[in-house]
């Protein structure tokens, strides 16, 4: 085990059955954005982390997915719209997806599969966690009737394995420190794998500012940002009195981009109407200062101004302002935050838009902040350094004529797995024998 001072981080996605994606596969650098036609699966991608990012949180299948408590799921059309469309039932009349990750750190790479069985129920089926060269945890779908897998995990003593059933609706690899002692270098090993996934996993942040819901007054003392960033005005008031320097690099960031002058952001106490005999005291709302212009609040600016502001203070800030669940383990310096953001440049100009990628670019510098973006236009990366852009247009693989593309030459067949072998082979949710045409991987800039 090298165990060096490297934040853990996701380095690569894989979407192996998910939606429209098949066995694709996705480097994620500090700064990575997707383009593409609409449609091409791009949304997917981040879906698609951000569900593994609840699940490494605690929360159950139907909580990630469908939503629950008030909470949405987090992805479009639930569980049900993972699976590949077309992907037929095996004989068992089971369907489902896979999806995995790849988290780089002292560890090394560590690597997390995950199988979900969607029909005829909800659970998960198969789960594979390898890292330091070993096959770290396994879990197989033993007895359908039962709401449990069967997990194995490397020990490495006296038992090299341990087996022990596990809940079916919860990723087994953030169940690992309840279960692992720590006593044999085997188990050691397990603990620091799991120590490095899990937190770069629930340090995904995804972010979809709603202009229409900034625009409110907010309670003054609701100081972390959500991703619909509708109490940015509190969020403001916070970096204000608590953090001028990074409060200072907003302003900067917002003189680049709005027309002038621009000389600061604060907050102000909105006054009642003479309808509103009580306004809540305790509510603030940002505005601009416009120097000999006066104080301009946030409701009158436009969306894409907004949306620029709410962007921009996500990326300026981290775990202690933004909303999200990070590991209680780690200090907040060893912490890295990836920001998931579809349609990084919706109702922005070209400007705003580089101006973001440059603050990307700098919080990336410091290894606190890694960015996913989904952007209409390739080209607004163009001449920045340490921007990664993945095209999803779909190119004809080497040595392919459109003629032999066009008869369907170059089908897969798809991989299933039988019920956990004991080597620990993943089941897969998909159709047995189903075939389909594989998808070429988007290309890297």
């Amino acid at each position: 085990m090298n165990l060096t001072s490297e934040r853990p981080a996701v380095t690569e996605l894989r979407l192996s059955s998910f939606k429209s994606h098949r066995g694709a596969s996705f480097a994620l650098g500090p700064l990575t954005l997707l383009a593409g036609a609409s449609g091409s699966g791009k949304s997917s991608v981040l879906e698609a982390l951000a569900a593994l990012g609840r699940l490494a949180g605690g929360e159950t299948l139907g909580e990630v997915f469908d939503g629950a408590g008030g909470r949405a799921g987090s992805v479009r059309g639930g569980a049900a719209a993972c699976v590949p469309q077309g992907a037929q039932p095996d004989a068992q009349g089971r369907r489902g997806f896979r999806l995995g990750c790849t988290v780089t750190g002292p560890v090394g790479p560590v690597r997390l599969d995950v199988a979900v069985q969607t029909e005829p129920e909800l659970r998960i089926v198969g789960e594979r966690l390898t890292g330091g060269g070993e096959t770290l945890l396994t879990t197989a779908l033993r007895d359908p009737g039962r709401r449990t897998v069967q997990a194995a995990w490397h020990t490495a003593g006296l038992v090299p394995v341990t087996r022990a059933p596990l809940p079916d609706d919860l990723l087994a690899t953030a169940l690992l420190p309840l279960r692992v002692a720590g006593r044999t270098e085997g188990q050691r090993l397990v603990l620091a794998a799991v120590e490095q996934l899990v937190p770069a996993l629930r340090g995904v942040f995804p972010v979809e500012p709603r202009p229409e819901a900034m625009r409110a007054p907010v309670d003054a003392a609701d100081g972390m940002l959500r991703g619909n960033c509708e109490n940015l005005s509190a969020v403001l008031a916070r970096t204000e009195g608590e953090c001028r320097t990074r409060h200072a690099a907003l302003v900067r960031a917002m003189r680049e981009v709005c027309s002038p002058p621009v000389d600061g952001l604060t907050v102000l106490r909105p006054r009642p109407s003479g309808t509103d005999r009580g306004a809540d005291p305790r509510s603030v709302i940002a505005a601009v200062d416009r120097g000999p212009l006066g104080l301009v609040p946030v409701d009158r600016l436009g969306d894409g101004e907004l949306r620029f502001l709410a962007h921009a203070l996500v990326l300026l800030t981290g775990p202690g302002v933004l909303e999200v669940d990070t590991s209680a383990e780690l200090l907040p310096a060893a912490q890295v935050l990836t920001v998931l953001s579809d349609g990084f440049d919706l109702g922005m100009d070209r400007r705003q838009t580089r101006e973001l990628l440059s603050l990307a670019g700098m919080a990336a510098e410091r290894g606190h902040i890694r960015l996913l973006g989904v952007v209409h236009d390739a080209s607004v990366a163009a001449g920045l350094g340490g921007v990664s852009v993945i095209d999803f247009a779909r190119p004809r693989r080497s040595g392919q004529t459109a003629e032999a593309e066009a008869d369907g030459e170059g089908e897969v067949e798809v991989e299933v797995a039988e019920e956990e072998s004991e080597t620990g082979e993943l089941e897969a949710g998909e159709g047995a024998g189903a075939r389909v045409a594989a998808r070429s991987a988007p290309t890297m800039r």
